[in-house]
């Protein structure tokens, strides 16, 4: 039995909580700059879960679910730990930026060195300090840029374990994706970790549909777990959990204003119009239609597209990996 486990040198028993401040560099400023990590014990052991956001700085959505969890009271277990990052690239967060101030992308740099860049720094602390604890995880995203993700799950292919959670959180859709390399989830991956990364909304963006999709799996998947408190509500969902195995991306031909249909998360037919490219002066509208039939799971709702921009995110045809 854990009676105790130790995260960033501080030891937590059975029933206690305990937020740690975690500061790996300062600002140029010489400011502190503190990721809080947050510890809820019960006291009953039981499975370790992490709940993380915000590895991308402008990836606000992520950020919105986990401090649901926390409000909520969601995060305290009934048996085992929870542990909350709700923010862990606070650097990005602060400056509304994806990277981090060395200008890395720190989900392209574990499993990071203890001597390397700012970022990669920041990555190997995360691997050794709070991953050897962690039995299960959720971490969670939002599309990049201007572009809108359904909600989904993304798991590698071939992993019993994963898909059986991916069914259990059951988002509206799942997604077969291999690691990218130098992913936290592959990273975390080989340590043991069973890994779910939820893609939800935009960057720089709330969409309150979206967090409550991913509160509400992960409500599902602590149930399963035995770790939700019966007083708490669980929402079942009316459909189970689409799996796609190939995807692909529909490129703009032509540069101009993006009209977008509004066709995000809905089953289209090959030929459907998504929406049209037109340029500002009233030449020309070029429409853009479905290659084949398929489900919409990411949108670019930019309203200027260059050619050959990734527009929209269409299951079937040749899958593109992306994390």
């Amino acid at each position: 039995m854990a009676k105790i486990i130790t995260i960033l040198g501080e030891n937590i028993k059975l029933g206690e909580s305990k937020t740690i401040d975690m500061e790996i560099a300062r600002l140029h400023t010489t400011t502190k700059l503190k990721i809080p990590v947050i510890i809820e014990r019960s006291k009953i052991d039981g499975p370790t879960v992490l709940f993380s956001a915000g590895i991308h700085g402008d990836e606000i959505n992520g950020v919105e679910v986990v401090r649901q969890l926390i409000t909520q009271k969601i995060n305290k277990p009934l048996i085992g730990t929870i542990i909350c990052i709700p923010i862990v690239n606070m650097f990005g967060f602060v400056n509304k930026s994806r990277e981090f101030p060395d200008g890395r992308d720190l989900n392209r740099v574990f499993p990071g060195s203890k001597l390397g860049s700012l970022a990669s720094r920041f990555a190997h602390h995360i691997l050794t300090e709070i991953i050897p604890v962690v039995d299960f995880a959720v971490d969670f995203h939002a599309g990049g840029a201007s572009r809108f993700n359904a909600p989904q799950i993304r798991i590698i292919p071939n992993v019993p374990d994963l898909y059986k959670l991916a069914s259990i959180f059951n988002a509206p859709f799942t997604l077969y994706s291999k690691h990218i390399v130098g992913s936290f989830r592959g990273s975390a991956s080989k340590l043991g970790v069973k890994m779910l990364l939820f893609e939800g909304g935009k960057s720089l963006d709330i969409n309150n549909d979206v967090a409550t999709e991913g509160v509400n799996g992960v409500k599902r998947l602590l149930s399963h777990l035995g770790m939700l408190q019966p007083t708490i509500e669980i929402v079942k969902q009316k459909k189970s959990t689409i799996y796609i195995e190939k995807s692909n991306w529909i490129r703009a031909k032509c540069s101009g204003l993006l009209h977008d249909g509004n066709k995000i998360g809905l089953l289209v037919k090959k030929g459907d119009v998504l929406g049209k490219i037109t340029d500002p002066f009233g030449k020309f509208e070029q429409k853009v239609k479905a290659p084949n039939d398929g489900y919409i799971i990411n949108a670019n709702y930019s309203p200027i597209v260059y050619e050959g921009d990734a527009i929209y995110h269409i299951s079937g045809g040749n899958f593109e990996n992306e994390d």
